[in-house]
């Protein structure tokens, strides 16, 4: 009886996916629109803006991460981020002047840039692709691998887009 060995290139390749979604953010992001607390949602007035933020209940913010947003062309004053974090700050995870999306970005840059990657360290690494991923973050992993990769791929382990491979001590840089 003929017995065939099948064998797995992609496995025997020795290549190893680092996969973007494992260092996404699991906190919940929510917006604050300053705009709702504003005089006619445009103007800040000192008096007015302080009794409409002492209404807040900010332990709605506990745990999570906030984005802080104006949806209106008001001018706000310096003071009023200061007195806004001051309220956050004993609740939020992370405070920023940014939108969601933003914030989102941010937080999963964050977590890439702190992650141990000891273990890619001369190794063959695939970044794995994901179309709705930004490209901010291929940016980052790139900036954090290269220096410590033996080669860094983008796609999937079977098909990989060759990035960056190290080169041998006796090959020469130049063509």
């Amino acid at each position: 009886m003929n017995q065939e060995i099948f064998m797995n290139k992609a496995e025997a390749s020795g290549i190893i996916a680092l996969d973007l979604l494992d260092y996404k953010p699991t906190t919940e992001i929510v917006e604050l629109d300053i705009r709702d607390f504003l005089f006619m949602g445009m103007i800040v007035k000192e008096k007015e803006f302080k009794e409409s933020i002492a209404r807040v209940d900010f332990s709605v913010y506990n745990g999570k991460a906030v984005g802080i947003t104006c949806s209106t062309d008001a001018i706000i004053p310096p003071w009023v981020y200061m007195f806004l974090m001051e309220k956050l700050s004993p609740y939020a995870v992370y405070v920023d002047l940014n939108n969601a999306e933003t914030i989102l970005l941010d937080l999963w840059k964050r977590r890439l840039i702190y992650a141990d990657l000891k273990h890619y360290k001369n190794q063959k690494v695939v970044v794995r692709a994901h179309s709705d991923h930004h490209p901010a973050l291929y940016l980052t992993a790139a900036e954090l691998l290269t220096p410590m990769v033996k080669s860094l791929m983008y796609g999937e382990i079977g098909l990989p887009k060759v990035i960056f491979k190290q080169k041998n001590k006796n090959e020469s840089n130049y063509i």
